[in-house]
C-alpha cells in the first residue's frame, strides 16, 4: 500500500518520486505494473497535475518507469536488467568520482580491493570463452603499433572479463563502477609512465593462475599489479607537485 499522506509542501516532485520510487524497490509497485494517472496521483498527493509530472519526470530520468501513449498508454514499472544497471552504475560512479575530486590512490584502493573479492569465484568458475576473451585482450595489450587510447581500453575490457568472470551479476553490477569508471581515469594519470610489458606480465600471470584455478597465484598477480598501480599514480602525483 503507497501512503499517500506523508508529504509536506517543500521539494513536492522530489518527494512523490521517492515514495513511488520507494514503492517500486520494494516491490509494492511490480514490474510491468500501471501506476495511477497523473489526475489520480495528484489528487491522491492533494499537488497539482505539474507536480506530479514533474515526479515522473524524475522516475523516468531514472530508468524506472516508462511511458506509453494511446487509450491503453500511461506510466508503467520498468523491469530493470542487468545491462541497464550496469550502465547507470558506471554513469553514477563517474559522476561522483569526477565531481568530488577523489585523489588517485583512493580511487586505486577501492578498484584493487572490489576486484580482489571477485578473485575466488572467478578462479573458481573461469571457462573457456572467459579465458579467450582475456587472452585477446593480452594479445591486443601486447602489439606494439597499439596507441595509448586502444591499450587503455582493452585494459578495462581486461579487467570487466576478469570481474565477469565471477559469473555472478550481483559482483558485476557492485563492481561497475571500480571497473568502467575507476579504471579509465586511473588510465588516464598512469599511461605515460606504466611500462606495457610490466601490464603484460601481471595480466598473463593472472590468466595463468585462473586457467590453472590457482587462487593464490591470483591473488598475488593482482596485489603486485595493485602496488605497481599505486606507485605510479604516486610518482605522477609527485610531477605534479613539482611543475605545479
Amino acid at each position: 500500500m503507497i501512503d499517500y499522506t506523508t508529504i509536506n509542501r517543500d521539494g513536492l516532485s522530489k518527494q512523490i518520486s521517492d515514495t513511488l520510487r520507494e514503492a517500486i524497490v520494494s516491490g509494492t509497485l511490480s514490474p510491468d505494473a500501471r501506476l495511477p494517472s497523473e489526475t489520480e496521483l495528484a489528487e491522491r498527493f492533494s499537488v497539482s497535475r505539474p507536480t506530479v509530472r514533474e515526479a515522473l519526470k524524475r522516475l523516468a530520468a531514472q530508468n524506472l518507469i516508462r511511458t506509453q501513449r494511446g487509450a491503453a498508454g500511461g506510466a508503467f514499472v520498468n523491469k530493470i536488467d542487468w545491462a541497464e544497471a550496469y550502465d547507470q552504475a558506471i554513469t553514477t560512479a563517474t559522476l561522483l568520482i569526477s565531481m568530488h575530486a577523489v585523489s588517485f590512490e583512493t580511487v586505486a584502493e577501492a578498484r584493487f580491493a572490489l576486484e580482489r573479492a571477485c578473485l575466488p569465484l572467478a578462479v573458481e568458475r573461469a571457462n573457456a570463452g572467459t579465458l579467450a576473451t582475456l587472452r585477446r585482450e593480452l594479445a591486443r595489450q601486447q602489439s606494439a603499433a597499439l596507441t595509448d587510447e586502444s591499450f587503455c581500453a582493452s585494459d578495462v575490457a581486461f579487467h570487466r572479463a576478469l570481474v565477469d568472470a565471477a559469473a555472478n551479476p550481483v559482483l558485476s553490477f557492485q563492481l561497475a563502477g571500480a571497473v568502467e569508471a575507476m579504471q579509465p581515469l586511473m588510465n588516464m594519470i598512469t599511461y605515460r609512465a606504466r611500462d606495457r610489458v610490466e601490464i603484460t606480465n601481471f595480466h598473463a600471470a593472472l590468466i595463468d593462475a585462473l586457467a590453472n584455478r590457482n587462487l593464490p597465484q591470483a591473488e598475488a598477480a593482482l596485489a603486485s599489479l595493485g602496488r605497481y598501480t599505486i606507485a605510479l599514480g604516486r610518482s605522477a602525483a609527485n610531477r605534479g607537485a613539482k611543475t605545479g
